[in-house]
């Protein structure tokens, strides 16, 4: 169970990954010591799943980001298992996640631009097992995008 100190860890945490333990110890009000072991046991716990660093899209040659929605020809247990692994093998895809309404998929990828994009329909997603049919969606602007969850 999580207490008021474990949430503000959490809170300071995603916003900076990289802060050393006296620097998180003060802006929660602990010691270092009670800082190291709540940190230890939040990452035991479940509570911290990865550290990472998050990289500017447009430096590396990733600027498009794209949404495909996914249609199977049909549901069945072995290719939902054929899929999820294919998509797993993936570095191109982001995140795939199953969903619930008019199509089965829906994943997220950066390219580099259109040609690029182009490519990853043909040679990734139309490549995935059971693949019907698709809908894309690029960005034209990024309004939000964030990875920290309210605690």
């Amino acid at each position: 169970m999580l207490d008021a100190t474990d949430r503000r860890i959490l809170k300071v945490l995603q916003v900076d990954g990289r802060i050393t333990n006296t620097d998180l110890a003060d802006k929660v009000n602990l010691s270092a010591t009670a800082t190291a072991e709540r940190m230890k046991r939040l990452v035991r716990d479940g509570y911290i799943e990865h550290f990472s660093a998050s990289l500017n899209p447009r430096k590396i040659d990733r600027g498009l980001l794209v949404f495909v929605e996914i249609r199977l020809d049909r549901t069945s247990p072995e290719i939902f298992d054929a899929f999820k692994s294919a998509v797993e093998r993936s570095t191109d895809i982001m995140e795939c996640h199953m969903v619930a309404g008019g199509f089965d998929y829906l994943i997220k990828s950066r390219v580099k631009d259109m040609e690029a994009y182009r490519a990853f329909l043909s040679d990734v997603v139309l490549a995935l097992p059971g693949v019907r049919e698709t809908h894309t969606y690029a960005v034209m602007e990024e309004i939000k995008d964030t990875h920290i969850l309210p605690v």
